[in-house]
């Protein structure tokens, strides 16, 4: 588990195929004080074990699953990624709760100045409008970002000039792919309302008296 706070951006020092999926190599651009084998790291995002951790370099093992549905495929040497080490229970949760699970890659439909700001204009991928809602939180290559504004075809997102500066997101230009993680708690409150579970199942809203009709009389639907 993450929060989309980055800790600062890491560099790929080497690639290769392994297994029908890839073995990248990264440099850290700060320390990794205590580092514990097989920890969690986020890559831009999605969450990866990292093992034969060396000073600031460290492996990592890429799945055919995350090659196919993130944007670490594109990458090559030489190429910037945002990192994150997994949050421990002590830690401020400064961002929102981030699984490190990407669920699409999205596109930069737009950039511009907006005073000291920088807003960028994202694609809302199909099926997934409906987990992004205005001053919701999403996670683009692993940052946690407040959404402006959102319709069904494109969400806004202003950058401070320091997540511009410490990030990859300053390298963006219209048309560049990053990740994106909706907010994992519209996705269980779907879930939980879902009509499809079986009656009497673990996850069965009539059940467990959590419908439309109970959250509009405690307040959460208007």
């Amino acid at each position: 588990m993450f929060t989309g706070i980055i800790l600062g951006k890491g560099k790929i020092i080497a690639k290769r195929p392994a297994g029908g999926g890839m073995i990248f190599e990264l440099e850290t651009d700060f320390p990794l004080p205590d580092p514990v084998e097989g920890e969690s790291i986020a890559v831009n995002g999605v969450c990866l074990t990292a093992r034969d951790i060396r000073g600031q370099r460290f492996l990592a093992d890429v799945s055919p699953e995350s090659l196919a549905r993130t944007n670490l495929g594109r990458l090559g040497v030489g190429n910037l990624v945002n990192l994150e080490r997994a949050l421990r229970l002590s830690d401020r949760l400064g961002g929102h709760m981030v699984s490190g699970h990407v669920d699409a890659v999205t596109k930069v439909l737009a950039r511009r100045p907006l005073g000291n700001f920088t807003l960028f204009d994202f694609a809302v991928p199909p099926g997934l409008g409906k987990y992004i809602i205005g001053k919701g939180s999403v996670a683009l290559d692993g940052i946690s970002l407040t959404v402006n504004q959102v319709d069904d075809e494109r969400f806004s997102i202003s950058i401070i000039p320091h997540t511009l500066e410490i990030t990859t997101l300053g390298a963006l230009a219209v048309g560049d792919g990053v990740n994106l993680e909706v907010d994992m708690i519209g996705k269980y409150v779907e879930k939980l309302l879902s009509p499809n579970d079986p009656p009497g199942s673990p996850l069965d809203a009539g059940s467990s008296g959590l419908d439309q009709a109970f959250l509009a009389k405690h307040g959460f639907l208007r």
